[in-house]
């Protein structure tokens, strides 16, 4: 029989090659508060963590001898992160503001009733960008 645990939470961990700048786009092109950093012994962040809303998700850095890969290494994104926001447009707008971030398929009303579409952000990570239709 499955103990069931009375708290948990799933932290996605996103593995970039800079963790500090991952961290400054994310602080500026979604609004996310940094809430937790942890220095390694050469001052570099083994993880950063940051509060969207109600969620959070980290970023660490790319270390291929413990198999932490990032999607440049990995050859793509192996998965979607989606955000629910109130403006989509301009959610997306401030994501591919940055160099090396680029929209993979438009923001667009879509025929399932959302606004929807998908961003890659400057480290490969692929966010769905969702909110009401216009």
């Amino acid at each position: 029989m499955i103990e069931r645990m009375t708290h948990h939470r799933i932290l996605p961990r996103l593995i970039v090659p800079d963790p500090d700048r991952a961290s400054a786009y994310y602080r500026d092109a979604l609004g996310a508060e940094e809430v937790f950093r942890a220095p390694g012994d050469d001052g570099r962040p083994t993880v950063v963590e940051h509060r969207l809303g109600g969620s959070s998700f980290r970023v660490s850095p790319a270390v291929p001898a413990w198999g932490w890969l990032s999607p440049d290494d990995l050859g793509g994104s192996a998965v979607l992160m989606e955000i629910e926001v109130d403006d989509p447009d301009g959610t997306g707008a401030r994501m591919t503001a940055a160099d090396g971030a680029e929209v993979a398929v438009p923001i667009e009303n879509r025929p399932y009733g959302k606004r929807s579409g998908r961003i890659r952000d400057p480290f490969g990570h692929l966010w769905i960008i969702t909110g009401e239709p216009r």
